[in-house]
């Protein structure tokens, strides 16, 4: 049932747009039937079935027929006022951008006042454009009532199912491309990457001097020497060189800690520089010349990235491809 708010229709002082709006559906209704009635009037099958009931009927619309062009010019001359008239209160109340953006806008008004069979047809879309101007104000509301539920629900069922297809071909496509030995891994590299690759440096400069400088700070000091600590006092124990200072007498085993304990602020101090020191000419020049051609040179590994890049499509396509639609008309049902 459409529900109508007289609150709203003060409050929008759309009033007077309401009664051309109504005064212009029934015109629309009456103007659509005419042509309906005029058009079966044409065929043999009709006429002969009006024949049947009333001849008077087809005698007194004999000139009516002939001379419809003319009745139908009334109706066009009417709605083509009603378009300039509202094109006019659109300009004056700014509600597009551009002054010249209304007949643009609503083409299907202007398509519809053709005196053509095809063109007519359009005439239809102005009940759509009146409900919708109605709805938009929120002076009736719609969206309750069984033909608005129906002509939305089978809608969406068509754009899902039409964008459904058309992601699934893109990835499908892609895919080919891929397995045609597309270089992708090269592009993302050369074309991603490359542009973004100063921003990603200095980036990491930032993050690894913010680490040394906490760790120089004491405020994550402890695991780390804590781990420094473990390993060096692993690899010293291991050390037969190192081991054999146990044998000397009364000083073996605290040359074995204070050569631990050494070691480990070297290593430790070692980290802190080098992390400080890490500026992003150094890291660039290390992606340059280390990381650059490794992975140019390891084919394995761009078969393994473009089979992961196809694994994540054919998931994506399984996704995308699932019938939402029916799980709506499940839910409905129920």
């Amino acid at each position: 049932m459409i529900n109508f708010s007289f609150s709203k229709l003060k409050s929008s002082h759309e009033g007077p747009w309401l009664i051309v709006d109504l005064f212009m559906l029934f015109l629309l209704v009456v103007n659509l039937c005419w042509l309906l009635f005029d058009g079966l009037f044409a065929t043999g099958a009709f006429k002969a079935l009006l024949s049947s009931l009333s001849p008077s009927i087809v005698e007194a619309y004999a000139p009516v027929h002939e001379n419809f062009l003319l009745y139908d010019l009334a109706f066009i001359a009417i709605f083509l006022a009603e378009f300039c008239v509202r094109w006019v209160a659109a300009v004056v109340r700014k509600i597009y951008t551009r002054w010249y953006f209304f007949p643009f806008i609503h083409w299907y008004d202007l398509v519809g006042c053709i005196p053509l069979g095809g063109a007519r047809v359009f005439r239809f879309l102005r009940i759509f454009s009146i409900l919708y101007r109605l709805q938009k104000f929120e002076i009736i509301d719609i969206r309750n009532t069984a033909v608005y539920r129906f002509i939305t629900f089978y809608y969406n069922v068509f754009v899902e199912e039409l964008s459904d297809r058309i992601v699934v071909k893109v990835l499908s496509d892609a895919q080919k491309d891929i397995a045609a030995g597309s270089p992708l891994i090269e592009d993302i590299g050369s074309k991603v990457i490359a542009s973004r690759l100063p921003i990603l440096t200095q980036w990491v400069s930032s993050v690894m001097v913010h680490v040394g400088e906490s760790i120089e700070q004491n405020k994550h000091a402890e695991s780390v020497i804590n781990h420094v600590h473990t390993s060096v006092s692993k690899a010293v124990r291991e050390n037969p060189q190192v081991a054999s200072l146990k044998l000397v007498p009364v000083l073996g085993n605290t040359i074995e800690r204070t050569l631990e304990q050494s070691v480990t602020d070297i290593v430790t101090k070692s980290i802190i520089n080098l992390l400080k020191d890490a500026t992003p000419e150094k890291i660039d020049d290390f992606i340059e010349h280390g990381l650059g051609r490794f992975s140019s040179e390891d084919h394995m590994l761009d078969q393994e990235v473009l089979l992961i890049v196809n694994e994540c499509i054919e998931l994506i396509k399984q996704h995308v491809s699932q019938k939402r639609w029916k799980e709506t008309f499940q839910e409905d049902l129920t």
